[in-house]
């Protein structure tokens, strides 16, 4: 397992600019802290049925474009559970440009041979995750709940002497949730067709290139040949927020760029991110930035 989990992280952390760091937990268990600044890249590697992975994710967003054409996407809180088989040849994809998050490696048949001291005599386990999330062989993956997120919330910021008895005991408990878990009770999270992230992913780049313009759902809805409402629901499980939100992040985003390094009257500067009005984008800037656009310069400039 060592060896098989060096390989991968090698892979990973050459392709997204990531960073690692990878703890034992029990036998046959690990546990990765993982953060990436990338777009996107693709992994190949050997097809390990017998080992799980299971992905939490702490911020950013985390998606797979899959070899069934299928793409999924975790938000903060979400999680995934599959075998090292299914993602064998995948393209991982992180929409925001970052990613925080932590990953258990479990061997399943270390798992069923020699579980960890709390689950002995606990048999089968390895059949029971089988049963429940792998009959379609695709990854499972489902919205965080109150539950889960008290779990996977207590990986971080615990004190650095109680640190690796937080990460057993949360470890155990995640397995024990999941042996518990319903999979038809819990919500599971939407999967997508190729093609049509492939259309919202146009739509975000036409949008971010006329960032100035006032562009409706329904105008994008005739360009992209794309349902208004399926347009909406995917971007915003792609994007993590609605298209709206999205953009006017990018909007405050580029005019905090201009407002540090150009001198644009801030009139101006609300013009070319798509306000009419001085006072409205004033009003939409202080609500992002807590501070006045002018207010904004004045600081970041000193």
């Amino acid at each position: 397992m060592e060896q098989e989990l060096h390989k991968i992280e090698q892979q990973l952390s050459r392709l997204c600019h990531g960073h690692f760091r990878r703890i034992s937990l029990y036998p046959g268990i690990q546990l990765c802290y993982f953060t990436a600044n990338t777009d996107s890249f693709t992994v190949h590697h050997p097809r390990y049925a017998h080992m799980m992975e299971i992905n939490y994710c702490h911020s950013g967003r985390l998606g797979w474009k899959m070899e069934s054409g299928h793409e999924i996407y975790l938000g903060p809180g979400d999680f995934s559970i599959h075998t090292l088989d299914l993602c064998a040849d995948s393209i991982v994809q992180f929409p925001s440009g970052t990613y925080d998050g932590l990953t258990l490696y479990i061997d399943l048949q270390i798992l069923s041979e020699t579980p960890p001291e709390p689950l002995s005599g606990t048999e089968h386990l390895a059949e029971i995750f089988r049963e429940k999330f792998w009959q379609n062989e695709d990854i499972a993956s489902f919205a965080g709940n109150a539950q889960t997120d008290t779990i996977f919330s207590a990986f971080y910021e615990q004190p650095e002497q109680l640190q690796m008895a937080f990460q057993k005991i949360k470890c155990i408990e995640i397995l024990l949730y999941l042996c518990k878990m319903d999979p038809g009770r819990n919500e599971r999270l939407t999967k997508y067709q190729s093609e049509q992230v492939e259309i919202i992913r146009q739509v975000h780049e036409y949008l971010t290139l006329h960032i100035g313009e006032r562009i409706t759902i329904e105008e994008l809805s005739r360009r992209y040949l794309i349902n208004p409402t399926t347009l909406k629901s995917v971007f915003k499980s792609v994007y993590g927020n609605s298209l709206a939100a999205h953009i006017n992040e990018h909007r405050m985003e580029h005019a905090a760029k201009l407002l540090i390094q150009t001198d644009l009257s801030i009139a101006e500067i609300g013009q070319q991110v798509g306000y009419e009005s001085q006072s409205k984008f004033t009003s939409a800037f202080k609500r992002c930035y807590q501070m006045l656009p002018k207010e904004y310069r004045k600081k970041h400039r000193a």
